[in-house]
């Protein structure tokens, strides 16, 4: 199955591998770092799952667990450092559907996740297509083929990770070092300069002028985006 999923989840690490794996079990993930913005996420996209940090800033995972099941019938999978039985029951009374304690196997956590999803039902029905669109770019994870406007794009394996990672976001600003761990497993002798040479081969590839990019854009001071609703 094919789901959305939102992931809230602080340490910023521990975000991106999880966004990386759902990735690669075809999900799509959107991730938010404190309890405000997943709340104003899930209102927003009405994702099939949240994977749901409970020491969040700003409002923490046992409020946003409690508001989620009052407004709405998303399943909420917990994770938490925290041991205590007391901990989890209270997760568990207020509404979430399952949870895991840190560190957690992440191979573990995507069968629970595959759990949870088949069990609430919400992701039934989904054509498994594990091809991920937007702004006109579909990137296939599983025959590491990109396509822009329909035409097949050759990317190198680095070019292609950065690109997955920012297909699946949309309008998400990514830093250089968020970049550059996405190409952690395909050039370990990168460094945050090299993200901006490799963001420079891809505009070459999917702009129409890579001197005046549509697409790809730099917000400065920060890092990249891709601009461009899904489809």
């Amino acid at each position: 199955m094919c789901a959305h999923v939102l992931v809230a989840e602080d340490d910023e690490m521990q975000a991106e591998l999880l966004r990386r794996s759902l990735l690669s079990e075809g999900h799509t993930a959107t991730v938010v770092h404190d309890g405000s913005a997943a709340l104003d996420a899930a209102r927003r996209l009405r994702p099939d799952l949240v994977v749901l940090d409970l020491m969040l800033p700003v409002i923490d995972g046992f409020g946003v667990c409690r508001v989620l099941r009052r407004d709405d019938d998303i399943p909420v999978l917990m994770l938490t450092a925290r041991s205590g039985e007391d901990d989890v029951l209270l997760g568990l009374e207020l509404g979430a559907d399952d949870y895991m304690t840190k560190p957690y196997s992440p191979r573990e956590l995507m069968a629970r996740i595959r759990t949870v999803l088949r069990r609430s039902g919400r992701a039934a029905g989904r054509r498994e297509d594990p091809v991920v669109r937007a702004a006109g770019i579909a990137v296939d994870p599983e025959r590491h083929e990109v396509r822009c406007d329909g035409a097949a794009v050759e990317c190198t394996p680095a070019e292609f990770e950065i690109l997955l990672a920012m297909v699946a976001e949309p309008e998400r600003v990514f830093s250089r070092r968020q970049l550059l761990e996405c190409t952690r497993g395909t050039d370990r002798a990168s460094t945050e300069r090299a993200v901006d040479v490799h963001i420079m081969n891809l505009r070459r590839k999917i702009e129409a002028d890579p001197r005046s990019p549509a697409r790809l854009l730099t917000v400065f001071g920060v890092g990249y985006k891709l601009s461009g609703g899904r489809g």
